[in-house]
């Protein structure tokens, strides 16, 4: 029985989604004119929320305007779908100096409203709370022409477990505004008796700020319709580094686990380091290249910390370093240092060769004796033009000459750089690339790099999972621990039950070692976004591996499985042809693709093969950086693709016939229900757990506890 693999394209040539997405209350209206009989939501101009977490106690504080766009007064009906054990503590809306109440149902309740509003709305997209507790007030007037402002206030108690607490907003009601919202806006502030150690959000991409005992988070949008609920967790520990591991796993497979590691902003001494600047100063880094790469430096080199020892190169046709051996960071070493970035001048051509292997001999001399990480950090703007200039020489040049196992991160700038040979490097010497746009500030981003490795805390790291067998684990090179940063391990187990985690690492030339107690269930759904965030890696990590080694049916083969099984986007599913389950079928044909549109397709593919294979140029620089992207996912959102909707570990794509699930085999025995017949909601009264699934739209295929259901207008 073959699988379908469906087309999912960057040319956006497949045709969205019946519904648009939802976010946080709705203001639903009666029919404002005779004649009309379907409620119907109204606009959102904007929407605000401010959380405030003490010690497990959360406040939550809503601000939404309304629009009524109509030439009449209009009545609504606000609903708000209430997490678990949230207690409503303010409603405010004033209507003719009075103040309007509202009412706190239980879920059944709120059930039974959900699928009536379905009923009269002809829309699914309420399903998705079905099963949850419900604010409901009436709203009258809502002015003609004009807006309705409404606050809301709710706290709630959340679950503490082993060190990790779990706040969710709902934002995903916002789907009903028939208009993109201008302004969407989480913000939250978390304190802590006991020391933070991680916050992060699966959901969105926060900016943030942690210190010991309070962390301050936020995530703003703007014209925007927001589909997936806000979700954070934050970790707390009184060690000096805290562990905590979510876990996903369906019964009977093997399981998904997500391990956070972060010393947090730890107190005391930290670990004292090697660094060595290498920065390119060749005729093409004339101009603003090398004069923001000169403030990069002088950047780094100011916040040296004391006990730390640097040495700086520049190089170009030949190689001129500062000294021949490491300096120690003091106020002397700093200005002899800022003199001699200040005298860089672009010419000549690229000795890459000879740059990285006087890096990587300075460090080599400190000698085994020295109790201290060393790290190198690299900066160019160009391939090899001067020396030796065979990538498989430098790298064994490099591997030789780096005895000391100096972690490598590479700066590529602009588009001339060898993005093959840099990632070579990084991989191989445990570190990290990143590509620098041409009209990019380097400053701005190697100062933000250096900040992140300023602090070392635990270096040369290892973890032993004692009785549980673990396999697939991303990053497969396990980086050193920095102060205020943390490291997210996804991986796959089998085993189950409580066991020890042993975490251990080299600590001023000493090694120590931390346990922690961890629990691998054999069953557990709650956490469903990590098998996407682990299948986002591995595919980045399979990409590496082609673009560096060369492709082979096996590896596209794991990459096609995985893309099309999570919903992701690839440079091979991106012109991937359907394998069919129909005999004779043309695939583009029968999934709604013409065919102009499809050789479009095929020619897309042939262009992402061919930037595969470069290894210079944009479109090598563009391949070299979404890998990179994949390989450090911790957000699993995309909202990207209007072909691809994620709910949960689901991944369902719009075709010709709705939307379907990526687990649906062809042949399938399938249910098929008519969209809001009595056996929908029949359905889903005897399972509310498929209404998130069909909330998508009137026509759904998804496959839920076994059973493959067709739902269809």
């Amino acid at each position: 029985m073959k699988r379908i693999l469906f087309i999912v394209t960057v040319l956006g040539v497949l045709f969205a989604g019946a519904l648009s997405a939802l976010a946080d209350g709705v203001l639903i209206v009666e029919p404002p004119f005779p004649g009309r009989e379907t409620k119907e939501p109204l606009s959102v101009k904007y929407h605000r929320v401010s959380v405030e977490i003490t010690d497990q106690v959360a406040t939550t504080r809503i601000d939404q305007v309304f629009k009524n766009g109509y030439p009449a007064d209009l009545e609504a009906e606000y609903i708000f779908p209430l997490p678990e054990s949230a207690a409503i503590s303010s409603f405010s809306l004033w209507i003719d100096g009075k103040k309007t109440s509202g009412e706190v149902l239980d879920s059944e309740k709120a059930r039974r409203i959900y699928e009536d509003i379905v009923r009269r709305m002809k829309d699914p997209g309420l399903l998705e709370y079905v099963g949850r507790n419900m604010f409901r007030a009436r709203v009258y007037p809502v002015p003609a022409g004009g807006e309705t402002r409404i606050e809301l206030e709710y706290t709630e108690t959340l679950r503490y477990d082993a060190g990790l607490v779990r706040y969710v907003y709902p934002l995903d009601t916002e789907r009903f505004s028939p208009d993109p919202i201008a302004e969407v806006s989480v913000s939250a502030e978390i304190r802590s008796s006991v020391p933070i150690k991680t916050v992060y959000s699966p959901s969105h991409d926060i900016d943030l700020t942690v210190e010991p005992y309070r962390a301050v988070c936020g995530y703003e949008d703007s014209h925007v319709r927001p589909d997936t609920d806000f979700v954070l967790y934050y970790t707390v520990s009184e060690k000096k580094i805290g562990a905590n591991m979510l876990a996903y796993r369906e019964k009977g497979e093997k399981g998904y686990f997500l391990l956070f590691l972060s010393p947090g902003e730890v107190e005391g001494p930290v670990i004292e380091k090697d660094i060595v600047f290498v920065i390119d100063t060749s005729g093409s880094m004339r101009g603003k290249k090398l004069e923001q790469a000169k403030q990069a430096l002088l950047y780094c080199i100011e916040e040296l910390n004391d006990g730390d020892r640097f040495g700086l190169i520049g190089f170009s046709t030949t190689v001129n370093p500062l000294e021949d051996t490491l300096l120690p960071a003091n106020g002397e070493t700093k200005e002899k240092a800022a003199s001699f970035v200040d005298g860089l001048a672009s010419r000549g051509g690229t000795n890459i060769d000879e740059a990285l292997k006087s890096a990587a001999g300075i460090l080599a001399d400190r000698g085994r004796a020295a109790k201290r990480p060393g790290i190198v950090v690299f900066l160019t703007d160009g391939e090899p033009t001067v020396g030796e200039t065979d990538t498989k020489r430098i790298l064994y040049g490099l591997e030789s000459a780096n005895k000391e196992k100096a972690r490598v991160f590479v700066f590529g700038v602009g588009e001339d750089v060898n993005t093959h040979l840099l990632d070579r490097i990084s991989i191989t010497h445990r570190g990290v690339s990143e590509y620098v746009g041409t009209d990019e500030d380097i400053s701005h981003i190697v100062s933000s790099f250096y900040d992140k490795i300023a602090y070392p805390v635990l270096s040369d790291i290892g973890l032993d999972f004692g009785r549980i067998k673990t396999s697939e684990i991303y990053p497969l090179e396990l980086p050193d621990l920095f102060k205020g940063t943390g490291l997210f391990l996804f991986g796959r187990y089998e085993g189950n039950g409580s066991h020890a985690i042993v975490l251990e690492g080299t600590v001023e030339g000493e090694n120590k070692k931390f346990t922690y107690e961890a629990s691998f269930p054999e069953k557990s759904t709650k956490n469903d976004f990590i098998p996407r965030l682990w299948a986002m890696r591995k595919i980045g990590y399979l990409m590496s591996e082609i673009r560096l080694h060369g492709e082979n049916a096996e590896l596209v083969s794991e990459i096609v499985r995985l893309s099309k099984e999570h919903g992701i986007m690839t440079p091979y599913t991106s012109y991937l042809v359907l394998e069919s389950s129909i005999e004779g079928t043309d695939d583009y044909e029968r999934f709604g693709i013409p065919e102009s549109e499809a050789e479009l397709i095929r020619d897309r593919g042939v262009e992402y093969k061919t930037a595969m294979k470069k290894e210079t140029g944009a479109s090598s620089v563009a391949r070299a950086t979404d890998i990179n992207r994949l390989k450090q996912s911790t957000v699993s959102d995309d909202r990207s693709q209007e072909t691809v909707r994620h709910i949960g570990k689901k991944a369902f794509y719009f075709t010709k016939e709705g939307w379907i699930d990526s687990g649906y085999e062809a042949g399938m025995k399938t249910v098929e229900i008519r969209a809001f017949s009595k056996r929908y909601f029949e359905l889903l009264e005897k399972k509310p757990g498929i209404g998130r699934y069909l909330s998508l739209g009137l026509d759904v295929t998804v496959v839920y506890e076994g059973i493959c259901y067709r739902i269809n207008d």
